[in-house]
């Protein structure tokens, strides 16, 4: 594996270094809807394009969560960041995960937005097809975008997010990573480990809902805590995007004493989302539905 910068931009001068990774149909511009709001005193973010995608279309690599993880440790080694947290979306938070073997000690917080498991998303024959030919069908690129969204955002919406995913990503990388990120099982290497690690839902995405985080992520993670954004999707930066930044940005301030307790967890329970804690897998309801 050849060390590899990756492209990013940096946004804040905070003292709390924060890294995000973005999922597997777009590059950091993903997170273009909350990059206007992000608390920039308070935090410094770093937005990466993994290799494939955006900046780093034309990269060279294997193509892997493996390798991801590794490159965004070297991203913090050349921005001279020892110590920080990680934010990763859908395919990113698989990366992130990755870091919890790779780089435990460095990791202050861990942050998966609709997160794919450690464990891979097993998918039926069928699904397979749908997603493996997404990588040169752009009908199957939009319907997936359109199934884990409710099958309720305009037109326009999953027309610009298909288009910008087919602009933004190189196809061989594209499809590699799909083997990576749905049929690659790591969870014995990272079950157990003590990082702080919240999994952010959306109540309206199928695939990667609250009741998947309840059988993965709570079980895995001593320290882990669940939050459920009831009018969002699999892409709550662009569907709900100041509800994302005041739940993940509250939970990277908490102290290691908990979420679960003081301001930040009232104020979490005014926006109508579900929250668990303690690895327990307990919520106050049902939400979302049987990952697909």
């Amino acid at each position: 594996m050849t060390s590899f910068v990756l492209p990013h931009e940096v946004h804040g001068d905070g003292a709390h270094k924060v890294i995000a990774v973005h999922g597997w149909f777009a590059d950091r511009s993903a997170y273009a809807a909350v990059v206007p709001d992000l608390d920039r005193a308070a935090f410094q973010y770093a937005l990466v394009d993994l290799r494939g995608y955006g900046q780093a279309k034309d990269a060279l690599g294997a193509y892997t969560t493996a390798e991801a993880a590794a490159d965004v440790v070297e991203l913090a080694d050349r921005l001279g960041w020892e110590r920080f947290s990680v934010v990763g979306h859908s395919m990113g938070a698989a990366v992130a995960q990755r870091l919890l073997a790779l780089a435990p000690d460095r990791l202050r917080r861990l942050v998966g937005v609709s997160p794919v498991p450690a464990s891979g998303l097993p998918l039926p024959a069928d699904q397979w097809e749908l997603f493996a030919d997404a990588a040169h069908k752009p009908e199957n690129r939009r319907a997936i975008i359109d199934f884990t969204t409710g099958g309720r955002l305009p037109a326009a919406w999953l027309d610009r997010m298909v288009a910008r995913s087919l602009e933004l990503s190189d196809t061989k990388a594209f499809r590699a990573y799909l083997d990576s990120w749905a049929g690659e099982d790591f969870h014995t290497e990272v079950e157990g480990a003590t990082v702080p690690a919240l999994a952010v839902t959306g109540a309206l995405d199928p695939a990667l809902s609250a009741g998947l985080m309840r059988e993965t992520w709570m079980c895995w993670y001593p320290d882990a805590e669940l939050f459920e954004l009831p009018w969002a999707g699999h892409y709550a930066m662009d569907e709900s995007p100041l509800d994302l930044i005041r739940v993940v940005e509250a939970f990277l301030r908490s102290q290691d004493a908990g979420w679960g307790s003081g301001e930040d967890a009232d104020n979490t329970g005014d926006e109508g989302g579900e929250i668990a804690s303690g690895g327990s897998g307990v919520v106050a309801g049902e939400g979302g539905g049987e990952p697909a």
